[in-house]
């Protein structure tokens, strides 16, 4: 065997040798993980809605709850458990200034408490007016209605006697299924700026739909407003509530067979039109 051939043979092993080393050097060894690290974004809970919360409507348990929101997207007017830890349970008397949407975050500017301005206007339906009567204790049912409760509003007149003598007192209901807003109570301003209940007892703010209102403002000059506490369970709550109030026949202007009557009063005298 020439020299030659020996080297190239020695070569060749020797190649083979290291080739084989280097695979199990490969095949023996673990890959090494990779790590990677993530940086954890600060949070801060905030409130937000869990439903659709309509224009007007009541806050109740299970309308809100605290979501993690990045500090770095928190503004202002946004509400935080860190400055505020009782916020859910303060706001359950609140109602909706505006429409507030499902995963949004609750704003105080959208929001109006009892005593704060607006707050009556955001708890009538839509159609209905707020309207304020005159009563006293004694024609408020004893003090004993409250708002939310259901009434019927009585008119009570002295009419002159035709045949001389005292003069005929006469009672009338002129509104059945009223809702009360307020009664004996208003809210006012301190020179803090904060608000206050301040009892009046002079006054009922009651809900009706504007023919309600007119006649109400009419017949207020006629007598005495007095005000008759219904039972809560007449005609099963809800369907009071659905109903809503309505005029009696006599000041409703619905017309009649043959015609119709419209009240009118003028200088506390009422009189009426037909078209009979």
């Amino acid at each position: 065997m020439s020299k030659m051939r020996i080297v190239i043979f020695g070569l060749a092993f020797g190649s083979a040798i290291m080739a084989g080393l280097l695979a199990k050097g490969f095949i023996g060894k673990k890959p090494e993980k990779e790590i990677v690290e993530i940086n954890k974004v600060k949070t801060v809970d905030v409130l937000t809605a869990l439903k659709d919360i309509n224009m007007g409507e009541r806050f109740v348990d299970g309308s809100t709850a605290w979501k993690p929101w990045p500090v770095e997207n928190i503004t202002d007017p946004m509400i935080t458990r860190d400055e505020k830890p009782d916020a859910r349970e303060a706001y359950l008397t609140a109602r909706a200034r505006l429409a507030i949407f499902e995963g949004e975050t609750i704003l105080e500017k959208k929001l109006v408490l009892p005593g704060q301005s607006g707050f009556m206007s955001a708890i009538l339906p839509k159609g209905m007016r707020a309207v304020s009567v005159a009563v006293s204790e004694h024609s408020g049912a004893g003090g004993f209605i409250l708002p939310n409760d259901r009434v019927d509003v009585i008119l009570t007149k002295k009419l002159d006697n035709p045949q001389g003598g005292d003069k005929i007192v006469n009672s009338e209901i002129v509104l059945s299924n009223v809702r009360v807003l307020a009664i004996n109570q208003t809210y006012r301003q301190d020179k803090e700026g904060e608000s206050v209940t301040v009892a009046e007892g002079k006054t009922a703010l009651i809900e009706l739909d504007p023919r309600q209102t007119e006649v109400i403002a009419m017949i207020e000059s006629v007598g005495e407003l007095s005000l008759a506490l219904r039972s809560i369970a007449e005609n099963d709550g809800m369907n009071m509530e659905k109903e809503g109030p309505k005029l009696s026949e006599k000041y409703s202007g619905k017309k009649k067979a043959g015609g119709s009557d419209t009240l009118f009063v003028r200088y506390g005298v009422e009189t009426y039109t037909s078209t009979r």
